[in-house]
Protein backbone atom coordinates (compact mmCIF):
# COMPACT_ATOMS: atom_id res chain seq x y z
CA UNK A 1 0.00 0.00 0.00
CA UNK A 2 1.36 3.12 -1.05
CA UNK A 3 0.76 6.10 1.32
CA UNK A 4 1.26 9.86 0.83
CA UNK A 5 3.83 11.67 1.88
CA UNK A 6 0.69 13.76 4.09
CA UNK A 7 -0.93 11.05 5.63
CA UNK A 8 2.57 9.61 6.45
CA UNK A 9 3.31 12.31 8.26
CA UNK A 10 -0.20 12.92 9.60
CA UNK A 11 -0.04 9.18 11.23
CA UNK A 12 3.76 10.07 12.79
CA UNK A 13 2.44 13.12 14.46
CA UNK A 14 -0.80 11.49 15.76
CA UNK A 15 1.30 8.61 17.18
CA UNK A 16 3.62 11.37 18.93
CA UNK A 17 0.61 12.63 20.39
CA UNK A 18 -0.79 9.20 21.68
CA UNK A 19 2.30 7.90 23.11
CA UNK A 20 3.03 11.54 24.50
CA UNK A 21 -0.72 11.53 26.21
CA UNK A 22 -0.06 7.69 27.33
CA UNK A 23 2.74 8.41 29.34
CA UNK A 24 1.52 11.48 30.61
CA UNK A 25 -1.53 9.62 32.10
CA UNK A 26 0.54 6.84 33.13
CA UNK A 27 2.59 9.18 35.14
CA UNK A 28 -0.38 11.16 36.80
CA UNK A 29 -1.92 8.44 37.67
CA UNK A 30 1.05 6.81 39.26
CA UNK A 31 1.39 10.43 40.94
CA UNK A 32 -1.67 10.82 41.85
CA UNK A 33 -2.21 7.59 43.13
CA UNK A 34 0.15 7.58 45.83
CA UNK A 35 0.15 11.56 46.33
CA UNK A 36 -4.13 10.41 47.48
CA UNK A 37 -2.71 7.40 49.31
CA UNK A 38 -0.13 9.98 50.94
CA UNK A 39 -2.76 12.32 51.84
CA UNK A 40 -4.72 9.79 53.49
CA UNK A 41 -2.21 9.03 55.44
CA UNK A 42 -1.50 12.06 56.79
CA UNK A 43 -5.38 12.77 57.84
CA UNK A 44 -5.05 9.81 59.80
CA UNK A 45 -1.36 10.59 61.34
CA UNK A 46 -3.58 13.93 62.33
CA UNK A 47 -6.17 11.80 63.72
CA UNK A 48 -3.87 9.68 65.78
CA UNK A 49 -2.31 12.66 67.33
CA UNK A 50 -5.95 13.68 68.63
CA UNK A 51 -6.42 10.28 69.84
CA UNK A 52 -3.09 9.71 71.92
CA UNK A 53 -4.43 12.52 74.38
CA UNK A 54 -7.49 10.23 75.24
CA UNK A 55 -5.98 7.21 75.59
CA UNK A 56 -3.30 8.32 78.15
CA UNK A 57 -6.17 10.04 80.76
CA UNK A 58 -8.26 6.58 80.53
CA UNK A 59 -5.20 4.58 81.61
CA UNK A 60 -4.22 7.56 84.05
CA UNK A 61 -8.18 7.23 85.16
CA UNK A 62 -8.39 2.91 85.07
CA UNK A 63 -4.82 2.25 86.34
CA UNK A 64 -3.80 0.41 83.41
CA UNK A 65 -5.13 -1.50 80.15
CA UNK A 66 -7.27 -4.17 81.60
CA UNK A 67 -10.93 -2.23 80.90
CA UNK A 68 -10.16 -2.32 77.21
CA UNK A 69 -9.28 -6.32 76.61
CA UNK A 70 -11.37 -7.63 74.47
CA UNK A 71 -13.71 -4.79 74.87
CA UNK A 72 -14.26 -3.45 71.54
CA UNK A 73 -17.52 -0.95 72.61
CA UNK A 74 -14.66 0.98 75.27
CA UNK A 75 -12.05 0.61 72.80
CA UNK A 76 -14.11 2.81 69.77
CA UNK A 77 -15.78 5.20 72.04
CA UNK A 78 -12.35 6.24 73.26
CA UNK A 79 -11.29 6.63 69.04
CA UNK A 80 -14.68 8.54 68.57
CA UNK A 81 -13.38 12.09 68.51
CA UNK A 82 -15.59 13.42 66.01
CA UNK A 83 -17.54 15.18 68.60
CA UNK A 84 -14.41 17.66 70.09
CA UNK A 85 -13.68 21.04 68.83
CA UNK A 86 -9.94 19.96 69.07
CA UNK A 87 -9.93 16.63 67.08
CA UNK A 88 -8.99 15.96 63.32
CA UNK A 89 -10.23 16.89 60.27
CA UNK A 90 -13.65 15.54 59.68
CA UNK A 91 -14.25 12.13 58.19
CA UNK A 92 -17.02 10.61 57.08
CA UNK A 93 -18.82 7.86 58.72
CA UNK A 94 -17.03 5.46 56.26
CA UNK A 95 -13.76 7.18 56.48
CA UNK A 96 -13.59 7.44 60.38
CA UNK A 97 -14.26 3.14 60.55
CA UNK A 98 -11.78 2.37 57.90
CA UNK A 99 -9.12 4.52 60.03
CA UNK A 100 -10.16 2.58 63.54
CA UNK A 101 -9.95 -0.44 62.03
CA UNK A 102 -6.35 0.26 61.54
CA UNK A 103 -5.31 1.20 65.12
CA UNK A 104 -3.69 -0.92 67.34
CA UNK A 105 -3.13 -0.44 71.34
CA UNK A 106 0.00 -2.13 72.54
CA UNK A 107 1.19 -2.10 76.37
CA UNK A 108 4.58 -0.66 77.73
CA UNK A 109 6.11 -4.32 76.43
CA UNK A 110 5.14 -3.73 72.92
CA UNK A 111 2.16 -7.11 73.76
CA UNK A 112 -1.18 -6.03 71.74
CA UNK A 113 -3.48 -4.72 73.86
CA UNK A 114 -6.94 -4.30 71.41
CA UNK A 115 -7.20 -3.38 67.46
CA UNK A 116 -6.08 -4.37 64.54
CA UNK A 117 -3.39 -7.25 64.91
CA UNK A 118 -1.96 -7.23 61.01
CA UNK A 119 0.91 -5.12 61.64
CA UNK A 120 4.69 -5.79 61.22
CA UNK A 121 7.73 -4.54 63.40
CA UNK A 122 8.30 -1.69 60.99
CA UNK A 123 5.18 -0.10 61.27
CA UNK A 124 5.20 3.58 62.67
CA UNK A 125 4.27 4.02 66.34
CA UNK A 126 3.37 6.69 68.41
CA UNK A 127 4.58 6.76 72.34
CA UNK A 128 1.26 6.94 75.20
CA UNK A 129 3.35 8.71 78.08
CA UNK A 130 1.60 9.02 81.43
CA UNK A 131 3.45 11.30 84.10
CA UNK A 132 6.70 10.91 81.77
CA UNK A 133 6.67 7.55 81.50
CA UNK A 134 5.98 5.72 78.22
CA UNK A 135 2.60 3.20 79.04
CA UNK A 136 1.92 2.16 75.62
CA UNK A 137 2.00 2.58 72.10
CA UNK A 138 -0.55 3.33 69.38
CA UNK A 139 0.24 1.84 65.94
CA UNK A 140 -1.70 2.86 62.81
CA UNK A 141 -1.27 0.50 59.86
CA UNK A 142 -0.64 2.84 56.91
CA UNK A 143 -3.00 2.76 53.97
CA UNK A 144 -1.68 0.78 50.80
CA UNK A 145 -4.39 1.64 48.67
CA UNK A 146 -7.91 3.80 48.99
CA UNK A 147 -10.63 1.44 50.78
CA UNK A 148 -13.05 3.91 51.99
CA UNK A 149 -15.87 3.78 49.39
CA UNK A 150 -15.82 7.65 49.34
CA UNK A 151 -11.80 7.27 48.72
CA UNK A 152 -12.30 5.38 46.10
CA UNK A 153 -15.10 6.96 44.22
CA UNK A 154 -12.69 10.36 44.32
CA UNK A 155 -9.76 8.43 42.82
CA UNK A 156 -11.72 6.34 39.96
CA UNK A 157 -13.09 9.80 38.66
CA UNK A 158 -9.80 11.78 39.05
CA UNK A 159 -8.32 9.20 36.79
CA UNK A 160 -11.76 9.04 34.79
CA UNK A 161 -11.39 12.31 34.15
CA UNK A 162 -7.50 12.38 33.20
CA UNK A 163 -8.56 9.87 30.65
CA UNK A 164 -11.00 11.82 29.20
CA UNK A 165 -8.64 15.12 29.01
CA UNK A 166 -6.18 12.73 27.29
CA UNK A 167 -8.37 11.44 24.97
CA UNK A 168 -9.49 15.18 24.21
CA UNK A 169 -6.00 16.53 23.61
CA UNK A 170 -5.48 13.37 21.27
CA UNK A 171 -7.89 14.80 18.99
CA UNK A 172 -7.13 17.95 19.35
CA UNK A 173 -3.83 16.95 18.27
CA UNK A 174 -5.12 14.52 15.60
CA UNK A 175 -6.56 18.15 14.33
CA UNK A 176 -3.34 19.84 14.40
CA UNK A 177 -1.70 17.36 12.89
CA UNK A 178 -4.12 17.15 9.73
CA UNK A 179 -3.99 20.71 9.37
CA UNK A 180 -0.09 20.98 9.53
CA UNK A 181 0.48 17.95 7.21
CA UNK A 182 -1.82 19.76 4.51
CA UNK A 183 0.06 23.37 5.22
CA UNK A 184 3.29 21.76 4.73
CA UNK A 185 2.97 19.17 2.25
CA UNK A 186 0.50 21.27 -0.18
CA UNK A 187 3.72 23.73 -1.23
CA UNK A 188 5.65 19.90 -1.91
CA UNK A 189 2.93 19.03 -4.08
CA UNK A 190 2.72 21.74 -5.57
CA UNK A 191 6.72 21.44 -6.55
CA UNK A 192 6.60 17.95 -7.20
CA UNK A 193 3.44 18.70 -10.43
CA UNK A 194 5.59 21.73 -11.58
CA UNK A 195 8.73 19.16 -11.41
CA UNK A 196 7.03 16.92 -13.48
CA UNK A 197 5.78 19.38 -16.16
CA UNK A 198 9.30 20.84 -16.64
CA UNK A 199 10.42 17.56 -16.84
CA UNK A 200 7.94 16.73 -19.68
CA UNK A 201 9.67 20.55 -21.17
CA UNK A 202 7.32 22.33 -19.90
CA UNK A 203 9.65 25.40 -19.32
CA UNK A 204 6.48 28.41 -18.53
CA UNK A 205 5.79 26.74 -15.04
CA UNK A 206 6.58 28.72 -12.33
CA UNK A 207 5.82 28.01 -8.73
CA UNK A 208 3.96 30.82 -6.23
CA UNK A 209 6.10 32.04 -3.90
CA UNK A 210 3.89 31.94 -0.48
CA UNK A 211 6.51 32.01 2.34
CA UNK A 212 9.84 33.42 3.26
CA UNK A 213 10.63 29.69 5.11
CA UNK A 214 12.68 26.76 3.27
CA UNK A 215 9.93 26.03 1.58
CA UNK A 216 9.61 29.73 0.03
CA UNK A 217 13.35 29.03 -0.78
CA UNK A 218 12.70 26.09 -2.43
CA UNK A 219 10.21 27.73 -5.03
CA UNK A 220 12.24 30.30 -5.90
CA UNK A 221 15.32 28.39 -6.76
CA UNK A 222 12.69 26.05 -8.86
CA UNK A 223 11.69 29.12 -10.66
CA UNK A 224 14.93 30.30 -11.83
CA UNK A 225 16.00 26.98 -12.63
CA UNK A 226 12.93 26.82 -14.86
CA UNK A 227 13.88 30.09 -16.22
CA UNK A 228 17.19 29.27 -16.37
CA UNK A 229 16.55 26.46 -18.51
CA UNK A 230 13.66 28.15 -20.40
CA UNK A 231 16.74 30.25 -21.35
CA UNK A 232 19.07 27.45 -22.07
CA UNK A 233 16.67 26.25 -24.52
CA UNK A 234 15.87 29.53 -26.30
CA UNK A 235 19.73 29.74 -26.63
CA UNK A 236 20.13 26.22 -27.83
CA UNK A 237 17.09 26.99 -30.92
CA UNK A 238 18.26 29.58 -31.62
CA UNK A 239 22.22 28.04 -31.45
CA UNK A 240 20.59 25.62 -34.09
CA UNK A 241 19.44 28.02 -36.48
CA UNK A 242 22.31 30.04 -36.71
CA UNK A 243 24.80 27.87 -37.16
CA UNK A 244 22.18 26.27 -39.82
CA UNK A 245 22.51 29.39 -41.63
CA UNK A 246 26.14 29.93 -41.50
CA UNK A 247 26.75 26.81 -43.28
CA UNK A 248 23.73 27.45 -45.37
CA UNK A 249 25.28 30.51 -47.07
CA UNK A 250 28.61 29.68 -48.33
CA UNK A 251 27.22 25.52 -49.12
CA UNK A 252 25.36 27.65 -51.48
CA UNK A 253 27.51 29.74 -53.32
CA UNK A 254 29.72 26.63 -53.29
CA UNK A 255 27.25 25.03 -55.06
CA UNK A 256 25.55 27.71 -57.45
CA UNK A 257 29.31 28.00 -58.63
CA UNK A 258 29.98 23.92 -59.01
CA UNK A 259 26.69 24.05 -60.91
CA UNK A 260 27.26 27.00 -63.08
CA UNK A 261 30.71 25.07 -64.08
CA UNK A 262 29.33 21.78 -64.37
CA UNK A 263 26.50 23.64 -67.21
CA UNK A 264 29.64 25.54 -69.01
CA UNK A 265 28.14 28.99 -67.31
CA UNK A 266 31.74 29.86 -65.98
CA UNK A 267 35.00 28.41 -66.47
CA UNK A 268 37.46 27.28 -64.57
CA UNK A 269 39.30 30.13 -64.02
CA UNK A 270 41.67 31.86 -61.23
CA UNK A 271 39.00 34.57 -60.22
CA UNK A 272 36.81 30.84 -60.13
CA UNK A 273 38.44 29.37 -58.19
CA UNK A 274 39.45 31.96 -55.55
CA UNK A 275 36.06 32.32 -55.40
CA UNK A 276 35.33 28.85 -54.24
CA UNK A 277 38.48 29.13 -51.54
CA UNK A 278 37.05 31.87 -50.16
CA UNK A 279 34.07 30.31 -49.06
CA UNK A 280 35.81 26.67 -48.14
CA UNK A 281 38.13 29.22 -45.87
CA UNK A 282 34.57 30.72 -44.64
CA UNK A 283 33.15 27.39 -43.75
CA UNK A 284 36.88 26.32 -42.22
CA UNK A 285 36.75 29.19 -39.79
CA UNK A 286 33.43 28.37 -38.96
CA UNK A 287 33.68 24.99 -38.12
CA UNK A 288 37.38 25.77 -36.12
CA UNK A 289 35.69 28.57 -33.84
CA UNK A 290 32.47 26.48 -33.49
CA UNK A 291 35.40 23.22 -32.32
CA UNK A 292 36.71 26.03 -30.01
CA UNK A 293 33.69 27.21 -28.95
CA UNK A 294 32.33 24.02 -27.78
CA UNK A 295 36.17 22.88 -25.94
CA UNK A 296 35.92 25.80 -23.95
CA UNK A 297 32.36 25.46 -23.23
CA UNK A 298 33.26 22.39 -21.23
CA UNK A 299 36.47 23.57 -20.30
CA UNK A 300 38.12 20.88 -22.14
CA UNK A 301 40.43 23.90 -24.24
CA UNK A 302 44.16 23.06 -23.32
CA UNK A 303 46.00 25.70 -21.09
CA UNK A 304 49.64 25.55 -20.40
CA UNK A 305 49.88 28.30 -17.52
CA UNK A 306 53.06 30.25 -16.94
CA UNK A 307 54.67 33.66 -16.31
CA UNK A 308 53.23 35.89 -19.58
CA UNK A 309 54.22 39.54 -20.34
CA UNK A 310 50.98 40.75 -21.61
CA UNK A 311 53.07 43.30 -23.14
CA UNK A 312 55.02 40.98 -25.33
CA UNK A 313 52.22 39.18 -26.53
CA UNK A 314 50.56 42.64 -27.61
CA UNK A 315 53.45 43.65 -29.40
CA UNK A 316 53.95 40.05 -30.84
CA UNK A 317 50.35 40.33 -32.12
CA UNK A 318 50.24 43.53 -33.44
CA UNK A 319 53.59 42.88 -35.74
CA UNK A 320 51.74 40.05 -37.72
CA UNK A 321 48.33 42.88 -38.03
CA UNK A 322 50.65 45.35 -39.02
CA UNK A 323 50.54 45.00 -42.48
CA UNK A 324 47.02 43.71 -42.61
CA UNK A 325 45.92 47.12 -40.69
CA UNK A 326 48.31 49.34 -43.14
CA UNK A 327 45.77 47.94 -46.29
CA UNK A 328 42.72 49.33 -44.40
CA UNK A 329 44.16 52.51 -43.84
CA UNK A 330 44.23 51.93 -40.35
CA UNK A 331 45.87 54.27 -37.61
CA UNK A 332 47.59 52.19 -34.69
CA UNK A 333 48.00 54.05 -31.39
CA UNK A 334 49.66 52.35 -28.37
CA UNK A 335 50.14 52.88 -25.26
CA UNK A 336 51.50 49.76 -23.57
CA UNK A 337 53.10 49.21 -20.01
CA UNK A 338 55.84 46.65 -19.78
CA UNK A 339 56.50 44.29 -17.80
CA UNK A 340 52.80 43.63 -17.35
CA UNK A 341 53.02 39.70 -16.04
CA UNK A 342 49.92 37.48 -15.37
CA UNK A 343 49.33 33.49 -15.03
CA UNK A 344 48.47 32.26 -18.27
CA UNK A 345 48.75 30.72 -21.99
CA UNK A 346 50.53 32.30 -24.04
CA UNK A 347 48.84 30.74 -27.22
CA UNK A 348 45.73 31.24 -25.64
CA UNK A 349 46.11 35.22 -24.71
CA UNK A 350 47.39 35.53 -28.46
CA UNK A 351 44.26 33.68 -29.92
CA UNK A 352 42.51 36.05 -27.90
CA UNK A 353 44.22 39.60 -28.86
CA UNK A 354 43.96 38.05 -32.74
CA UNK A 355 40.52 38.02 -32.36
CA UNK A 356 39.96 41.40 -31.75
CA UNK A 357 42.15 43.16 -33.83
CA UNK A 358 40.93 40.77 -36.33
CA UNK A 359 37.47 42.33 -35.61
CA UNK A 360 39.15 46.04 -35.79
CA UNK A 361 40.42 45.22 -39.13
CA UNK A 362 37.22 43.78 -40.02
CA UNK A 363 35.05 46.50 -38.63
CA UNK A 364 36.37 49.84 -38.90
CA UNK A 365 35.95 52.01 -41.54
CA UNK A 366 39.10 53.05 -43.48
CA UNK A 367 41.42 55.70 -42.68
CA UNK A 368 40.41 54.93 -38.72
CA UNK A 369 41.92 54.48 -36.07
CA UNK A 370 42.74 51.48 -33.66
CA UNK A 371 44.16 51.95 -29.78
CA UNK A 372 45.78 49.38 -27.68
CA UNK A 373 46.52 50.31 -24.09
CA UNK A 374 47.56 47.89 -21.45
CA UNK A 375 48.68 48.65 -17.68
CA UNK A 376 49.65 47.94 -14.23
CA UNK A 377 46.56 48.54 -11.95
CA UNK A 378 46.28 47.68 -7.94
CA UNK A 379 45.61 44.07 -8.11
CA UNK A 380 45.21 43.44 -12.54
CA UNK A 381 46.40 44.07 -15.72
CA UNK A 382 44.25 46.46 -17.70
CA UNK A 383 43.77 45.82 -21.32
CA UNK A 384 41.78 48.08 -23.61
CA UNK A 385 41.12 47.73 -27.32
CA UNK A 386 39.23 50.36 -29.09
CA UNK A 387 38.69 51.58 -32.62
CA UNK A 388 36.55 54.69 -34.54
CA UNK A 389 33.48 53.24 -35.47
CA UNK A 390 31.06 52.20 -36.45
CA UNK A 391 29.75 51.83 -33.17
CA UNK A 392 27.64 49.20 -31.37
CA UNK A 393 24.44 50.13 -30.66
CA UNK A 394 23.42 50.43 -26.85
CA UNK A 395 20.86 47.18 -26.38
CA UNK A 396 23.49 45.03 -28.20
CA UNK A 397 26.34 45.62 -26.11
CA UNK A 398 24.92 43.88 -22.76
CA UNK A 399 24.67 40.68 -25.29
CA UNK A 400 27.88 40.90 -27.38
CA UNK A 401 29.58 38.13 -25.81
CA UNK A 402 27.11 35.78 -26.21
CA UNK A 403 27.45 33.21 -29.67
CA UNK A 404 26.07 34.64 -33.03
CA UNK A 405 25.49 38.12 -31.86
CA UNK A 406 26.29 40.86 -34.00
CA UNK A 407 25.58 44.55 -34.39
CA UNK A 408 23.21 43.63 -37.94
CA UNK A 409 23.67 47.96 -39.09
CA UNK A 410 27.45 47.93 -39.65
CA UNK A 411 29.41 44.34 -38.41
CA UNK A 412 27.23 42.15 -40.20
CA UNK A 413 28.10 39.10 -41.95
CA UNK A 414 29.17 40.32 -45.11
CA UNK A 415 32.43 41.23 -43.30
CA UNK A 416 32.88 37.20 -42.83
CA UNK A 417 32.30 36.98 -39.32
CA UNK A 418 30.25 34.35 -37.55
CA UNK A 419 29.45 35.96 -34.37
CA UNK A 420 31.77 33.25 -32.63
CA UNK A 421 35.24 35.07 -31.79
CA UNK A 422 33.92 37.10 -28.87
CA UNK A 423 32.30 34.25 -27.03
CA UNK A 424 35.48 32.32 -27.41
CA UNK A 425 36.90 35.67 -26.05
CA UNK A 426 34.91 35.41 -23.04
CA UNK A 427 35.96 31.59 -22.41
CA UNK A 428 39.37 32.36 -22.64
CA UNK A 429 39.25 35.68 -20.61
CA UNK A 430 37.48 33.47 -17.74
CA UNK A 431 39.60 30.29 -17.81
CA UNK A 432 42.46 33.35 -16.93
CA UNK A 433 40.55 34.19 -13.86
CA UNK A 434 39.42 37.55 -15.30
CA UNK A 435 36.51 39.66 -16.72
CA UNK A 436 35.98 41.12 -20.44
CA UNK A 437 33.27 44.07 -20.74
CA UNK A 438 32.02 46.02 -23.86
CA UNK A 439 31.29 49.64 -23.73
CA UNK A 440 31.20 52.68 -26.47
CA UNK A 441 34.27 53.47 -27.10
CA UNK A 442 35.53 57.78 -26.87
CA UNK A 443 36.94 57.07 -30.44
CA UNK A 444 33.27 56.28 -31.77
CA UNK A 445 33.25 52.68 -31.88
CA UNK A 446 33.53 49.28 -29.86
CA UNK A 447 35.82 49.34 -26.62
CA UNK A 448 36.95 46.15 -25.01
CA UNK A 449 38.33 46.11 -21.62
CA UNK A 450 39.67 42.99 -19.96
CA UNK A 451 41.35 42.87 -16.35
CA UNK A 452 43.59 39.87 -15.39
CA UNK A 453 45.12 39.06 -12.32
CA UNK A 454 48.60 40.01 -12.05
CA UNK A 455 51.69 38.64 -10.65
CA UNK A 456 53.74 40.21 -7.82
CA UNK A 457 58.24 39.87 -7.60
CA UNK A 458 59.88 39.48 -4.50
CA UNK A 459 61.03 42.52 -4.64
CA UNK A 460 57.83 44.79 -5.15
CA UNK A 461 55.10 45.14 -7.80
CA UNK A 462 55.81 44.27 -11.31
Amino acid sequence: MKWSISTKLFLVLVAISIVAVAAMGLSARISFTRGFIGYLNDQSTAYVESVIPRLAEAYQAEGGWDFLHRNNRAWFRLLDTRGRRDGPPQFSEVDFTATQLRLTLLDADEDVVIGNREFSRDTPRRPIEVDGKTVGWLVLVPFQQATAAADVRFQKRQLTQNWLIGLGTVLLAALAAWWLSRLLVTPLTRIAKATHNLASGDYSVRIPVASKDEIGGLSEDFNRLAQALAHNEQLRRSFMADVSHELRTPLSVLKGELEAIEDGVRTMTPATLASLQSEVATLSKLVSDLYDLSLSDIGALSYRMADVDIGDVLHSTLGVFQQRLAERGLKVETRIDSPAVVNGDEGRLQQLFTNLLENCARYTQSDGTVRVACRNTNDDVLIEIEDSGPGVAADILPRIFQRFVRAEASRNRSHGGAGLGLAICANIVQAHGGTITASAAPLGGLLISIRLPRLRTLKGVI
